[in-house]
């Protein structure tokens, strides 16, 4: 009869240095995983540069999702802070690229617990919503958002576009910004969403008659 045997490594540094792949095969497929999990929380569905009356705008679709933590934080009357922004960068080979236009806005979004309302705000306007679910659909639609240019843009010129959106943590209750040191839950943020564009003809201006 024969017997079979499974051989049996004894070599101490063959073992560590499978041990050392083992690791590092655990730590990328959690780093995977959590950037999966990050890409769920603030996700761009869509984007789209128009001519505007003076200058440029842009809309866009995201998708914002709060996790338990955030949500219980906003039961309990902490406002949460979102920033979108879109750059236009003017690319040069010689040098770091110019940021030539800037899209930056900030809203709240809060909770009232005597009415059981969400709110958003963005300056002096603000509007309520029964539902944290139609309120993250409202803060998801950026729409007709101005675009202020820093030089004279060139229609001819192919820019760099770069949107991203954020929950804003320099906005938080100071012991709250301490524990999002430490807290990857406080981390949400969109990836930064880059593409090439040309802008789009300008709106010819319409004169009054005298």
């Amino acid at each position: 009869m024969t017997v079979s045997s499974i051989p049996f490594c004894t070599n101490p540094d063959l073992i560590t240095r499978l041990l050392r792949v083992f690791v590092i095969l655990v730590l990328a497929s959690g780093s995977l995983l959590a950037g999966n999990v990050h890409a769920e929380n603030i996700r761009i569905k869509s984007v789209a540069l128009d001519a505007a009356d003076e200058g440029y705008q842009f809309s866009a679709d995201v998708e914002i999702t709060l996790n338990p933590m955030l949500e219980r934080s906003l039961g309990k009357g902490i406002v949460l802070y979102f920033v979108s922004e879109l750059s236009l960068l003017d690319p040069r080979w010689y040098w770091l690229d110019e940021k030539v236009a800037r899209s930056k806005q900030r809203e709240a979004l809060s909770y009232y617990a005597l009415t059981r309302q969400y709110r958003l705000s963005r300056g002096a306007l603000s509007q309520n919503y029964s539902t944290l679910k139609e309120t993250l659909q409202a803060l998801g639609r950026l729409r007709n958002r101005p675009i202020v240019a820093n030089s004279e843009l060139n229609q001819d010129t192919e820019y760099i576009a770069e949107l991203r959106v954020w929950l804003d943590l320099s906005r938080l209750p100071k012991p709250f910004q301490v524990e999002a040191l430490s807290s990857k839950e406080w981390n949400l943020s969109s990836d930064t969403l880059q593409w090439s564009v040309k802008l789009p003809p300008q709106k010819p201006h319409h004169g009054t008659r005298p």
